[in-house]
């Protein structure tokens, strides 16, 4: 589906089924480099049992209009704006990594708006080492090969996919590669300035959720509980045997923790 938004186009994925505003709405938020692409196993499910999907590609992202938003705050408000063009009052939000630090933006921010947030993959802060900032401004190609390397755990890099016969960090690498230049910079650098989570964390008052991985480098299960333990009442769920990237590691295992979280 296509939006305008702030005068620019939107590609909005909706699960194989036609978006209805009369439904419960879950918005699902990608991370740095990525595109709606990761949620499409989450996406079909809830689009197929009673609710609508709004699966984004961020400004400058997958199909949506450039140029790339550069804070983690801008986001937060540009989906806002998403909620305006689809004449939705409110929605639930989940999101990955960088997705999951907008999503919880927009849960401190836009509290009327929110009714449930399901974070995975993230922190209250999400740090860029200077080397990968470098090779994602510098040489983009040797930045998708670093992080296709350090999202992924042992098992993934060994095979591992859940469908039999995909490549899975291959398939990772190729979606890095998809990215238009700067858009991973841009990225990475609105994660690294992002400050404001811990303060963010403490003012949620809507049902969360936080979802970390055992084995992720990149987003720690030790810093995704403390996170959790931020946020008044939130839920923390740890899946094991897998890295940063749980929407191609184990699928299943993070929309159950979703089915559950949303039942």
């Amino acid at each position: 589906m296509e939006l305008r938004v702030q005068g620019r186009t939107v590609h909005v994925a909706t699960g194989g089924r036609a978006f209805e505003s009369g439904k419960p709405v879950v918005v699902f938020v990608h991370g740095a480099g990525c595109d709606h692409s990761v949620w499409q196993l989450p996406a079909r499910s809830f689009a197929w049992h009673g609710r609508s999907v709004l699966a984004v590609d961020l400004p400058g992202h997958g199909r949506s209009d450039g140029p790339p938003l550069r804070s983690i705050l801008d986001m937060a408000r540009w989906l806002g704006a998403v909620l305006d063009a689809v004449d939705v009052k409110a929605a639930a939000f989940v999101g990955h990594s960088m997705g999951a630090a907008i999503a919880l933006e927009v849960a401190a921010a836009m509290p009327d708006r929110v009714t449930r947030i399901a974070l995975i993959g993230t922190a209250a802060a999400v740090p860029v080492h200077r080397d990968l900032l470098s090779a994602a401004k510098e040489e983009p190609e040797r930045a998708y090969l670093m992080m296709t390397a350090w999202a992924h755990a042992a098992a993934a890099k060994l095979g591992g996919n859940p469908a039999p016969g995909m490549w899975m960090t291959g398939g990772t690498l190729a979606l890095f590669a998809r990215n238009r230049p700067g858009v991973l910079h841009a990225d990475l650098e609105a994660c690294s300035a992002w400050r404001s989570g811990p303060e963010a964390a403490r003012t949620v008052r809507c049902p969360a959720l936080v979802v970390s991985a055992a084995n992720d480098v990149m987003t720690p299960a030790k810093a995704g509980r403390e996170l959790a333990d931020r946020i008044p009442a939130a839920r923390s769920v740890v899946i094991q045997d897998c890295g940063h990237m749980l929407l191609a590691e184990r699928p299943d295992a993070v929309l159950d923790a979703l089915l559950d979280f949303f039942g």
